[in-house]
């Protein structure tokens, strides 16, 4: 059918390239506004749209994990970022890990051959009119932010922080070796540690000097992104049982397992950059080549980037929020992404992907589309525009925020095999409304 007016999509990041890439595939015409090249937030880089500013891994893809089960939900959506993705992955045992820099470039690549997309570039300051999905992320700021809590809600504001990337050739080799946990090929580089390595390791680690974070006294973080020197400081067991944990692998230079071992995962096609994982931080850059160069193996490790903190921003979404991201109150207007409190890459995009359906079905004069909780895709919009604790956070997806399964499992393994068989005939049936 002809839209009387095309859909501005404003910001480029997953859940935006998501939503504007399945209007215009199903024929609607799209404004996509993003403010790159001409200005970028603190964490981004690249002119790229689909940036991946934290980790460039995309969590597990095996269906046990509710993770993989979305991403296998995404995928039969025909959603554009599981295409890229899967393009563009890098060997991370049973996760799905990409190469940054080719992702993004898929991404755009995609958007700027959809011929009813028109990409603007300049930034938005005011919430735009009906229809409109906003997908801005959790850094939006300035006089759009201050739109939004004037007509939406207040925000609220958490931090998240990125781990540092190094380059391959500047790690210790001799040192450290190849492997994944319980013999699943040799995707990671592990750095071991002794017991005395460990605790010299952890007493640097508590004890160096954090970044300033301008804006709040005591931020609240993530549980999901802690930064190490904050996790450390919960005990000086805490990272060897968490992201140091040394369960599943063998020092070949001993023959045993070591007391810690920190991991180091592929960044890039080409195998030149290693992000650490588990090690996002807020230490400031002097404070990082210092500390992290105490770790067996990266004593000439060479930064490709440090670990950077920067405020996120979310909305308080239940009861704002309807169960396809669109504003109960101000019909036509969406809002997709991690600023809605969903949180991860995968779950950005499902956002997007959802939002996108919810607004083809408004313009149609159609109701929303019901996902359901038995469903990854639907338990996540449920979740944001549902919950009803008294502290809304931002949250992955998980097992747990979907619709049970009775029955008599022997095992949590067992029930989540089923819970996401039916999820995935769910799928099959709303790909024919979808």
């Amino acid at each position: 059918m002809p839209y009387e007016r095309p859909v501005t999509v404003v910001g480029a990041g997953l859940a935006g390239a998501e939503a504007a890439y399945q209007l215009g595939g199903r024929g609607v015409p799209v404004r996509l506004i993003d403010m790159k090249p001409h200005k970028k937030t603190p964490a981004h880089q690249s002119d790229d749209f689909g940036e991946l500013v934290c980790s460039n891994s995309l969590r597990s893809d095996r269906t046990q994990n509710a993770a993989g089960l979305l991403k296998e939900e995404l995928r039969r959506f025909r959603s554009l970022v599981m295409r890229a993705a899967d393009a563009t992955r890098v060997p991370a045992g049973g996760a799905l890990a990409v190469d940054r820099a080719g992702f993004s470039a898929y991404i755009t690549e995609a958007i700027k051959n959809e011929p009813r997309i028109e990409v603007i570039g300049e930034e938005v300051t005011a919430l735009p009119d009906a229809p409109a999905v906003i997908a801005t992320g959790p850094l939006t700021a300035g006089a759009l932010f201050e739109d939004i809590e004037s007509n939406i809600a207040p925000g609220l504001h958490f931090y998240d922080a990125a781990a540092p990337i190094i380059v391959k050739e500047s790690i210790d080799m001799g040192v450290a070796f190849y492997a994944s946990r319980y013999g699943r090929g040799e995707d990671y580089i592990n750095c071991p540690m002794t017991e005395t390595e460990y605790r010299a390791f952890y007493m640097a680690l508590i004890a160096a000097k954090p970044a300033k974070l301008h804006g709040f006294e005591t931020p609240r973080v993530f549980e999901g992104c802690m930064p190490v020197e904050v996790m450390a400081k919960r005990g000086e067991q805490t990272l060897a049982f968490g992201p140091l944990k040394p369960v599943g692998l063998t020092d070949p230079r001993t023959g045993g397992r070591p007391y810690a071992v920190v991991q180091l995962r592929q960044d890039d096609a080409n195998g030149v950059l290693y992000n650490m994982v588990g090690f996002q931080t807020n230490l400031t850059f002097p404070e990082q080549r210092r500390v992290f160069r105490m770790i067996p193996g990266l004593s000439g490790a060479a930064f490709a980037r440090y670990g950077v903190m920067h405020r996120n921003t979310f909305l308080p979404s239940p009861g704002i929020l309807g169960m396809d991201y669109s504003v109960k109150r101000m019909p036509g207007l969406f809002f997709a992404g991690q600023i809605t409190g969903v949180e991860g890459y995968v779950e950005s995009a499902a956002s997007g992907f959802v939002a996108a359906i919810g607004m083809h079905r408004f313009l149609n004069g159609l109701p929303p589309l019901d996902f359901t909780r038995k469903t990854a895709t639907g338990a996540l919009a449920r979740y944001v525009s549902e919950y009803a604790g008294g502290d809304f956070q931002p949250m992955n997806i998980n097992y747990g925020i979907m619709e049970g399964l009775d029955g008599p499992f022997l095992n949590k393994a067992r029930r989540y095999e089923a819970m996401a068989a039916r999820a995935l005939a769910i799928v099959a049936e709303l790909q024919k409304i979808c």
